[in-house]
């Protein structure tokens, strides 16, 4: 069968399917439907959603095909962009327009005994523990949304080393604070910038072996990699920029393509949002894992950086939805403001101060 390229030479037409996919759960519940054998991916899992029509947007579709599969009305609910998937199944290419939808808890009451949709397709809710192990066959775009799905809703990012200056043994207190303050299975950036800070998260991860750790992406801190608590690897907007200026010039680093985790990238523009999603595609193109989600900063003022100008959420929102992959707020803000960070297109909050 010929290949993308192989049909472009041709000149035989590409055929792309835009599709409106919903991710519809309630608290650890999954909605997800089954295709029938005759359909293209049958006999697989899935989750609601359909094809895109001429002059609809993409949530405009997405509730029209909820009502229509499901009968769940979710106009009224917030609905969040995870992100954007292209997927070419050799005989059918498809655009995924992914997004996350959670429903009230009367909403949940009314619709969990459904065993069948609208459309006559089998219906089941499904715990989120074995939808992200794998138990339901889903197909092959979909693995990039499982992904997705694991990035928790609060990031807490470790204090620098300098906080505890003040202290006879810094490395001690750091670590001590750490071990005591960090929730159980927490989502951690542990923030190390020197072979000692190094071996502190490592001493960190080994007494804390609940929680989930983002390290930040360097040469150094590879033989972590055998850690499972490392959830992913953290670039930074410079050394993004720097990838992104290589590809350019055509003489990329694969040093900036780690093969073993995911990646989580810090953005602050509409520049380097665009050159986080040409990562995340040529990850997904070299079936690397992939880039789960950006730090987009500073939503508000920060004690950390005092003079980076804040975006405020307006912006914040505006540069977010032009990013393929789930987005983080970072920047002044508390565990509190998650409700408000949704509403503005966040899927994850991230802070030091509020979230220890």
């Amino acid at each position: 069968m010929p290949n993308q390229s192989d049909k472009q030479s041709k000149n035989i037409p590409v055929t792309i399917v835009n599709v409106a996919i919903a991710v519809i759960h309630y608290k650890d519940k999954y909605l997800l439907g089954f295709r029938d054998a005759l359909q293209h991916q049958g006999n697989r899992y899935e989750f609601v959603g359909g094809k895109i029509d001429n002059k609809e947007t993409a949530k405009q579709a997405l509730i029209r095909e909820v009502a229509e599969e499901t009968g769940i009305e979710i106009s009224d609910n917030t609905i969040v962009k995870l992100g954007r998937l292209h997927h070419d199944y050799g005989n059918k290419q498809v655009s995924l327009q992914v997004y996350n939808i959670e429903l009230t808890t009367q909403q949940y009451e009314k619709y969990k005994p459904l065993s069948y949709g609208l459309e006559g397709q089998a219906l089941t809710w499904v715990n989120k523990s074995e939808l992200l192990a794998g138990n339901y066959n889903l197909p092959a775009a979909n693995k990039t949304i499982l992904e997705w799905l694991r990035l928790h809703s609060k990031i807490v990012i470790t204090y620098p080393l300098a906080h505890f200056s003040t202290n006879p043994d810094p490395a001690a207190a750091w670590l001590q604070f750490h071990q005591k303050h960090l929730a159980e299975e927490a989502w951690v950036y542990i923030r190390v910038k020197d072979a000692s800070s190094e071996n502190m998260a490592e001493q960190l991860m080994r007494s804390r072996p609940d929680i989930f750790s983002i390290m930040p992406h360097n040469d150094d801190c590879y033989y972590l990699t055998t850690s499972h608590q490392v959830t992913a690897y953290h670039l930074t907007h410079t050394a993004l920029m720097q990838w992104f200026k290589e590809v350019e010039n055509n003489s990329v680093s694969s040093q900036l393509l780690p093969p073993s985790h995911s990646l989580i990238i810090s953005c602050h523009d509409a520049d380097s949002i665009y050159a986080a999603n040409k990562l995340a595609t040529a990850r997904l193109a070299q079936q690397k894992p992939p880039v789960i989600g950006i730090f987009l900063s500073p939503v508000l003022a920060t004690q950390t950086h005092p003079n980076a100008m804040p975006l405020g959420w307006e912006e914040w929102s505006a540069l977010a939805v032009l990013a393929d992959m789930p987005v983080i707020g970072l920047g002044g803000l508390s565990p509190t403001l998650l409700e408000q960070a949704t509403h503005y297109g966040a899927t994850s909050i991230a802070g030091i101060r509020q979230f220890l």
